[in-house]
């Protein structure tokens, strides 16, 4: 898979953090945001499947139907 280059700005105490824990887990500082990001993306994902869940039980069980 081919890794594509970015820019973002973040504020100097974001950075710093972000630098020391590169730096504490010896990994570079892509690596972090890579995790982050994918982190994030996956969060966003469980809240749109809770979303539809409860939508779905949204409302009263029509009659016949059996709850458990």
């Amino acid at each position: 898979m081919a890794n594509i280059k970015t820019a973002i700005s973040i504020k100097d105490s974001l950075f710093e953090k972000i630098d020391q824990l590169a730096r504490d887990l010896q990994v570079p500082r892509s690596h972090i945001f890579v995790l982050a990001v994918e982190e994030y993306l996956k969060r966003q994902e469980n809240l749109r499947i809770l979303a539809r869940i409860n939508e779905a039980y949204k409302d009263e069980p029509e009659a016949g139907e059996r709850t458990v």
